[in-house]
């Protein structure tokens, strides 16, 4: 899989989520398996570029692999702009959101919004590639609902911009995460133009993956929430591609200790209080399985201190090597 002048180690990326794909996330996706981990959405406009949130979204000190960065709005010249100042701190990949379904987002006529006007798709993926050096990468949905499937029409506006890769998500924008994605619009795309296409959509196990990448054809694939709580699904997937074999799942051992090492660099990465916080939903994604009557969580969610947070992690790991049954509180 190339993007540009970029080769990647494999065919699977890890699709920008906002307030997810950070980047502890990111490193530690990227350590298990995947080949192009994507940061989370940046605004271009450039009033918010100096707040807390978004200069932590800018941060990528230390980061291996290839760094691309989501930018999004609506005004092509504020884009090209948002595009030159990512490159200059370090982006090598700039990609353009026209995918995100929320209405904060598509109320400022960005996101998946901009599916709407194709002049102003074109217009924004214009002035993105004609202002840097990198290469430019899009992701969308399959259209604004599912009336309006126009996603061969943008794809195609996309490859005579410059767009050097495509990720597709397989919902429409109305659709928002409901219901299933489908993938017959995906193959459609993959048909239409010659520009890698990504499939992205529901991605949840490595037999789908193979389903997925053998009905589009596609060139790769993009897994966004099937990695909450899971970022090992990456080695899953890639193994079982070049395979044919499943992987074991990870052991509990492994699991405690991923947990532990995503927990530790969120709290490094936030600071102590703010690092607290979002370690909780986390925490939650990685204990679906085990916790299912949530009562771990509530406690967990609860505590303040990232000490009470990483010895509540390893009493509840202990009582799962055990063979306890019960619900063990984090004081246990």
């Amino acid at each position: 899989m190339r993007i540009g002048t970029y080769t990647l180690d494999n065919n699977l990326m890890l699709a920008p989520m906002a307030g997810v794909t950070d980047r502890p996330f990111r490193q530690l996706c990227r350590r298990l398996g995947a080949g192009l981990v994507v940061s989370e959405m940046l605004s271009s406009n450039p009033r918010v570029w100096n707040t807390a949130k978004s200069m932590q979204r800018m941060d990528h000190s230390g980061e291996s692999g290839i760094r691309s960065v989501q930018i999004a709005g609506a005004d092509p010249d504020l884009m090209a702009e948002a595009a030159r100042f990512n490159v200059a701190n370090g982006a090598q990949i700039i990609d353009i959101n026209m995918g995100c379904p929320a209405k904060k987002v598509n109320k400022k006529l960005a996101g998946s919004a901009l599916l709407q006007y194709p002049e102003l798709v074109e217009s924004i993926v214009q002035a993105v590639v004609n202002a840097v050096s990198v290469p430019v990468t899009l992701k969308i949905r399959t259209g604004w609902d599912t009336d309006n499937r126009n996603g061969v029409e943008i794809a195609r506006i996309a490859q005579e911009n410059g767009i050097q890769s495509l990720a597709v998500h397989g919902r429409t924008r109305a659709c928002m995460y409901k219901g299933f994605a489908e993938y017959d619009t995906i193959r459609l795309i993959k048909q239409a133009v010659s520009i890698p296409v990504v499939a992205n959509g529901d991605i949840t196990s490595p037999q789908k993956a193979r389903e997925v990448l053998e009905y589009t054809e596609a060139d790769a694939l993009m897994i966004g929430r099937g990695a909450q709580g899971n970022p090992w699904i990456f080695r899953e997937v890639s193994h079982y591609l070049n395979t044919g074999e499943l992987l074991p799942p990870p052991s509990l051992t492994e699991q405690h200790s991923v947990l532990k090492e995503h927990v530790t660099a969120v709290h490094a990465f936030y600071g102590a209080e703010n690092g607290v916080r979002i370690a909780r939903k986390h925490v939650g994604w990685y204990l679906v399985e085990h916790d299912k009557d949530r009562q771990f969580r509530k406690t967990f969610n609860a505590l303040e201190s990232a000490e009470e947070q990483l010895q509540a992690i390893d009493h509840y790991f202990n009582a799962l090597s055990n063979g306890e049954a019960r619900q063990i509180s984090p004081a246990a």
